[in-house]
């Protein structure tokens, strides 16, 4: 062991308390201290950041760590900060600084205090910021998320395109480039940008042996689906990522209801709410964090237990980075995706906006993302051949981790067609993509086909026995074989490789396994059978009217009051044996379950064990109502007096919708006062006329309100009456 390598472990025991390092760790700082280009791609939680940080604290002069959060720079900061007693060891440069705090920063950098300056790519840009970095001793440049530098990225930012060009003007200092996701292209065109052709590269294994990967068919019912997985995986801590903040908001609402600690996260809240969030997520104050990608960036909890994905994501990298969140500490982490090729459309809709390149290349990074959905290979095979990396399916650490190797389909003999494919893609010179190869095989004519003249070829339809779902299924696999492969330069033209080339020369056996089918007709096999099953049992219902009636005159009020009908119905569906499960009865809330349900709960117990009734253990997921993130909103602006025109203006929602909404809480048992608007619209006798009315009627019908009236008083006003007596006398 040299001088050097005695120091490297002597300083990690200095600042890190650590005495081993952590996979090529060693190898990566050993380079960087003996100056040399340097570029890591090492999966989060390698321990990436402790490559740039211990040579930033051993060598001479500071280092310039470029990063794109800033969330992610803080929280890196006050972690090397808490290694040393003094504060100036590392600092933040970027544009939420004070002219003061900016003085001071340069003042602990020239008295060379400062060993680590974190700086957002933007702020590399200003002249003076250069300038001043000219003048003092820079050890090395660390790049971090190098990825961010190509389109073929899963997060390109143009700012870090003018990198290289701005480090040049720092004189001759190394660069060291570090990513967590880089597919073999991403790779290339990062050491192209930053101009170091000549870097040693240091690959960490894309694998992670303990997450299992899994992708189930996005049905209707799909927040059902979460809500009992969480239930099952209850006191471990989860991640759901959605695509927008809409559906964030919407999801962690229906998590509460159903009674699982959850908040949401998303760039649509203010700094404070996030940090408050993400803090409560740490400290486990609650247990599943439902956030846009906005979230984790800077998150680092060793015992995610699942990630799960409730819309696929726009990319694998992206998926890798997100899924990868889960198990760091070599635990237990299960991954589990959603798919419905209508997200797919979705997405492909949002990109039609873009410049044509932009298009392209998103498109290609998404037809990957179906591909993994979609097949039915071993997952970690698919996954890590995209990331460039050979998986021996059989033997290789975690090979049973997924859903696809858990629970094979079965697989063909498919020799003659991948001798079929392969000639076609050599025949037709390398000039189409998977959906022109297909047409080409099943002999289906499209303009660039036409062109090309390929419909007047011999072998033109030559594999129209198969459809072009079989195809395309055998194309991913000849990929992953390694006999194809993909040219993303072109946005994913087909080349026959050498490989390809042998196999034609010497055909062995080729099994292949269908893809998966992930269509609407299982979505609404689902629903049907959920329907169809879903008569209410109108004996119970007999029983439940009674004693509605019975509640109602024992209290003085009108039935209606206690529970509508569909309330009743939705009750002889579930059989709900306590207030828990009566809270999750269609328009029934706590407080309502809590103010009736007593009686109703005994005597659906009695029925159920008398008649012998096998309840549905299917779980009843409790609706937050038509938006729920508006039903808060809504209570605590009337709490508030604010006029309803303006409550419903600042949501977009129209009177009619917003009254909606208001019933919807009213009769789902909560109180809303609005005496204050109503006494704005009718006196004290009209109001008592309109009471009476309700108290003593046998519905609390509009029409036969309005019949009642004949033309004294208007839809809404009598609406709103409605929605005053029913928190007044049912709340």
């Amino acid at each position: 062991m040299n001088s050097d390598e005695i120091d490297i472990y002597k300083e990690l025991k200095k600042y890190f308390g650590f005495s081993q390092f952590k996979g090529l760790q060693e190898r990566v700082i050993s380079s960087i201290i003996a100056g040399h280009n340097t570029f890591v791609i090492m999966p989060t939680g390698g321990g990436k950041s402790l490559c740039y940080q211990l040579p930033a604290l051993i060598k001479e002069g500071t280092a310039i760590v470029v990063s794109p959060l800033i969330a992610l720079m803080k929280n890196q900061v006050d972690a090397i900060r808490s290694l040393s007693s003094e504060n100036g060891v590392a600092h933040v440069l970027n544009s939420s600084l004070t002219k003061t705090e900016i003085t001071q920063v340069k003042k602990d950098i020239t008295s060379g205090l400062t060993k680590l300056l974190y700086v957002a790519p933007e702020s590399l840009t200003k002249e003076e910021y250069v300038t001043f970095l000219k003048s003092v001793p820079i050890s090395f440049v660390a790049i971090d998320e190098a990825h961010c530098i190509s389109e073929w990225g899963h997060d390109f930012r143009p700012e870090y395109r003018n990198l290289r060009h701005i480090i040049r003007q720092l004189g001759d200092v190394p660069i060291i480039g570090l990513t967590a996701t880089a597919t073999p292209k991403v790779q290339e065109d990062i050491l192209k940008n930053l101009d170091m052709t000549n870097a040693n590269t240091f690959k960490a294994s894309f694998n992670r042996p303990n997450l299992f990967y899994e992708v189930r068919p996005k049905t209707k019912n799909v927040e059902a689906d979460i809500i009992r997985f969480i239930k099952q995986n209850k006191g471990k801590s989860g991640i759901i990522y959605c695509l927008s903040r809409k559906k964030v908001e919407a999801i962690a609402d229906v998590l509460k209801v159903n009674g699982i600690s959850a908040v949401p996260y998303h760039a649509g809240l203010d700094a404070k709410t996030r940090a408050r969030h993400q803090d409560m997520f740490l400290m486990e104050d609650v247990e599943v964090v439902v956030a846009t990608i906005a979230f984790g960036m800077g998150i680092d909890k060793p015992d995610v237990r699942f990630v799960i994905h409730h819309d696929i994501p726009k990319s694998l990298e992206s998926y890798y980075q997100e899924t990868g969140r889960a198990g760091r500490d070599g635990g237990e982490g299960h991954c589990i995706a959603y798919y419905s090729y209508k997200d797919v459309e979705k997405l492909e809709k949002f990109m039609s906006g873009k410049p044509v390149a932009e298009q392209e290349i998103g498109f290609a990074l998404l037809q990957e993302v179906v591909a993994y959905a979609e097949t039915s290979m071993s997952r970690r095979k698919f996954l890590l051949h995209y990331f460039g990396e050979d998986f021996d399916s059989e033997i290789g650490e975690g090979a049973d981790m997924d859903d696809n190797v858990r629970n094979p389909k079965s697989k063909v003999e498919a020799k003659e067609q991948v001798i079929q494919l392969l000639k076609v893609v050599r025949d037709t010179k390398h000039l189409y993509k998977s959906k022109e190869v297909i047409f080409t095989l099943i002999g289906k004519i499209n303009a660039v086909i036409k062109a090309h003249k390929t419909d007047t070829q011999s072998f033109f339809g030559s594999g129209e026995t198969f459809d072009e779902r079989y195809w395309m299924a055998l194309i991913r696999q000849v990929l992953v074989e390694g006999l194809l492969s993909k040219d993303i330069e072109t946005y994913g033209i087909l080349k026959i490789t050498e490989k390809g080339l042998d196999y034609l020369d010497n055909p062995q056996s080729f099994m292949m396994s269908e893809d998966h089918e992930y269509s609407e007709a299982e979505d609404d096999a689902i629903v049907t059978a959920a329907k169809s099953s879903g008569t209410a049992d109108e004996a119970l219902m007999g029983m439940l009217r009674e004693l509605r009636k019975k509640v109602a005159k024992k209290l003085g009020v009108p039935p209606f009051v206690v529970f509508q009908d569909p309330s009743l119905e939705d009750m002889a569906l579930k059989y709900p044996v306590t207030l828990d499960e009566l809270g999750n009865v269609h328009g029934v809330g706590e407080g309502k379950a809590k103010k009736y349900g007593k009686d109703f709960i005994e005597l659906i117990n009695r029925y159920v064990e008398e008649n012998d009734i096998t309840r549905p253990d299917d779980l009843v997921v409790k609706s937050t109502g038509a938006n729920s993130v508006n039903k808060l909103y809504i209570i605590q602006n009337i709490d508030r007096k604010l006029p309803l025109d303006d409550i419903a203006a600042s949501k977009g929602l129209t009177m009619d919708a917003l009254l909606k909404e208001m019933e919807q809480i009213v009769y789902s048992g909560t109180k809303l006062n609005i005496k204050y608007w109503v006494d704005e619209m009718l006196d004290d006798e009209q109001q008592e006329e309109i009471h009476d009315y309700f108290m003593e009627s046998e519905s609390d019908g509009i029409e036969d309100a309005l019949k009642e009236f004949d033309g004294d008083y208007d839809i809404d006003e009598l609406r709103l009456m409605r929605i005053k007596f029913i928190s007044e006398v049912a709340n």
